[in-house]
Parts: structure tokens; C-alpha cells; sequence
């Protein structure tokens, strides 16, 4: 009797697309974890607008720690998967993480409340359409990951591995407190050192500008019709006009940076005189005077006096009122000049309260977190 059985390789391919599920998945949820951790002022400030959005106010000052604990989740889940540790467990989580995401992105695509989700923060800005086909991707990922993976098995032993998940996600909340602390050490914004803020502002003479859809409403005997600009009834007396709205339909060219100026007490604008002076111009960035830090301030001030003394120019920008400003100076006997900026600018330039940057003719030579001033005063 022939017992011959021709061989059959085994089909793997299951495997195979769970574990390209895994890599694709697992990177994202790293670069998206790490660019938060490194900025996580940064993505506290995107938390604060969907506060507002959904008049939670109140809750933002909770809007840094969400920033870092959702840091450390995203990269957690991304490196575990990646390397399979507790890959089940991981799993599930990333699992549950997207579909708490998805319809929360489905909403802000509809609604449009924010241009940006900031899930990226920084580092690669999309839209928020974009953001939600992004996270059903990953969700249809996710799935496939928790299909082809069920019979995975550990190449750790509890304990190591139960270790090493929990440590990976320590890992971005020691980094988010450093660049507390500090500054983000990768900055992905336009104010960089060696940037020049002239340049940044600029835009070319070719470039496009947004583009609407202008709509007209009128009424006539009692019946409402809408018109374009270019069929409205301008000659007809017997329609009446009752409404016109306006519809983006292309964003033209948009410089990297806008609404930069800067505004006396008086109200007189200084800004090209300060980005053109040949000197060093130093700005104390104070985005809102009542969250301040204000232990060194009194470094700051022995700061100004150095630098006064070698011909350096002092500005405090901040976005507070006029009234704050003055019980500020009166309290901290501030002695260098305060003017007024946009207060979004002046987050986006600094991540620091107060932060300090050192500009010439324009170009950012240096810039840091006060509380880095004594190594400073130590240089000067």
C-alpha cells in the first residue's frame, strides 16, 4: 500500500500579514507618541482648544498631564507591538484606543471645530479628513493584528515582559519632563534657531490667494433665492437683499510665519524696527502674565542688566492685558520694556513661560527655557 503524501508547505501567510500589520501599526503609534513627548506643551495647548470647543474650560489645567499620559500610551502600544511584548494585552489596547479615536476624529472632520487634531503634532500637520481615514486605517490594522495573532507566544517570560511593556511607557514620560523643563530638543516649528523671521513672513508675488464662494440671498413676494456673484439681481429693485455668505473653497499660500508683530504700550508698532536691528535683541516671552513662573525673574532682570550694558535690546512680549502688565512690573520690578503680541505667536515660539529668545536683524541665534538662565548669566 503507497502511503505517499506529497509535501505541503505550511501556509503562513496569515502570519505574515499580521506581522507587517504590526510593523505598520507600531511605527505610526511611536512617531506619534515621540513627537508629542518631545513637545508636550505644545500638544497640551491643542488639548486646551478642544476644551474650549466643548466649554470644558474649566478642565484645562488637567490638559498637560492628558498631553503626556496620552504621549506615553500612544508610544507604549506602538513599541510593544512592534517587538510583540504582552502582543495580546498590547493588542487590545491599541485596539480600544482606536475606536475610542475614530469616531472622535469622524466628529472633528465633520465639524471642523480645530484645522488641525494635532495627532502629529508639529512634526507633520494634516487634515483633519486626512486624520480620520489615517485612524481607519489603523483600526483596520489593529484588527488584523488581533486575528492573525491569536495563538502568538511570548519569547519572555511574564515577568520580563510585563517589565519591559510598563518601562516603554515611562520612557516618554521622563522624556515629556526633560523637555518641560528645557526645551523640545527637535523643534518642528518656524521659529528654530537660525531661523529669520523677516524671511518666514515673506510671501512671493505669484502666490495664491484663498479662494471663496461668495452666496447671495434675496427675496422677492415672499420667496427667497440664492445667487452667485455672477447672477445676482444688482439691476432688479424688486428683489430685496437679505443675506451674503462666504464658503473657503482653496487655501492659498500661507507663510510659515504669520501674525508675528509687536506693539508698544503706546500702540505703536515696532515690529520691523526690532527685526532689523543690527544689534542683539533679546525677547522675555510671557504668552499670559498670570501663568508666569516667576522664580527667576530676578535672574532675568540681573540678565537685562548685563546685556543693556553691552548694547543689547530688551523686550518683554506678552498677551495680557494692560492692566496685568502693569500690576506685574509693579510687582516684579521688571525693568525692561513691555509690548503685545498674539498670544497663539507667542506659544508657537517659545515653549516656555517666560522663555527668552535672542534674535539678530531678525535671525534667532539662541533661545531656551528660564529656568536654563544661570547658565547663561555664568557665560556672559
Amino acid at each position: 500500500m503507497n502511503n505517499y503524501r506529497p509535501y505541503k508547505p505550511k501556509r503562513n501567510w496569515l502570519r505574515w500579514i499580521g506581522l507587517a500589520c504590526r510593523i505598520l501599526f507600531g511605527l505610526t503609534f511611536i512617531f506619534s507618541g515621540f513627537v508629542k513627548a518631545i513637545d508636550p506643551l505644545g500638544f497640551s495647548y491643542k488639548q486646551q482648544d478642544y476644551l474650549e470647543v466643548w466649554n470644558l474650560s474649566q478642565l484645562g489645567n488637567l490638559a498637560l498631564l492628558a498631553a503626556i499620559i496620552i504621549s506615553a500610551i500612544e508610544f507604549m502600544i506602538g513599541i510593544n507591538i512592534l517587538l510583540g511584548i504582552r502582543l495580546r494585552e498590547t493588542a487590545w489596547g491599541g485596539f480600544i484606543f482606536m475606536i475610542i479615536m475614530t469616531p472622535l476624529t469622524l466628529w472633528i472632520a465633520l465639524h471642523n471645530p480645530v484645522s488641525d487634531c494635532g495627532c502629529f503634532g508639529d512634526a507633520l500637520i494634516i487634515g483633519n479628513w486626512t486624520t480620520f481615514w489615517k485612524n481607519v486605517v489603523l483600526l483596520a490594522l489593529i484588527v488584523t493584528i488581533l486575528l492573525t495573532n491569536r495563538k502568538y507566544h511570548e519569547y519572555l517570560s511574564p515577568l520580563p515582559s510585563w517589565i519591559l511593556a510598563v518601562s516603554f511607557g515611562l520612557i516618554p514620560v521622563a522624556f515629556s519632563c526633560y523637555c518641560l523643563h528645557y526645551l523640545p530638543i527637535i523643534d518642528f516649528r518656524p521659529y528654530k534657531i537660525g531661523a529669520n523671521i523677516t524671511e518666514g513672513m515673506l510671501i512671493p508675488e505669484d502666490a495664491e490667494s484663498d479662494q471663496y464662494k461668495t452666496t447671495f440671498t434675496y427675496e422677492k413676494d415672499g420667496v427667497e433665492k440664492e445667487f452667485t456673484i455672477d447672477n445676482y439681481p444688482w439691476q432688479d429693485s424688486t428683489w430685496h437683499f437679505v443675506d451674503q455668505t462666504s464658503v473657503l473653497i482653496k487655501k492659498g499660500f500661507t507663510p510659515a510665519i504669520h501674525d508675528f508683530s509687536i506693539t508698544t504700550e503706546t500702540g505703536d508698532d515696532i515690529t520691523d524696527i526690532v527685526l532689523e536691528d543690527e544689534g542683539i535683541t533679546y525677547f522675555i516671552v510671557m504668552y499670559d502674565l498670570a501663568k508666569t513662573d516667576t522664580k527667576n525673574l530676578a535672574a532675568i532682570n540681573q540678565l537685562y542688566e548685563e546685556q543693556t550694558a553691552l548694547g543689547a535690546k530688551f523686550y518683554a512680549l506678552t498677551a495680557s492685558y494692560q492692566g496685568d502688565i502693569d500690576a506685574f512690573k509693579a510687582a516684579y520690578h521688571t525693568p525692561y520694556q513691555f509690548c503685545t503680541t498674539d498670544p497663539i505667536t507667542l506659544k508657537t515660539m517659545v515653549r516656555a513661560n517666560p522663555g527668552i529668545m535672542v534674535l539678530k536683524k531678525g535671525t534667532i541665534l539662541d533661545k531656551y527655557n528660564s529656568n536654563c538662565i544661570q547658565k547663561h548669566l555664568k557665560k556672559n
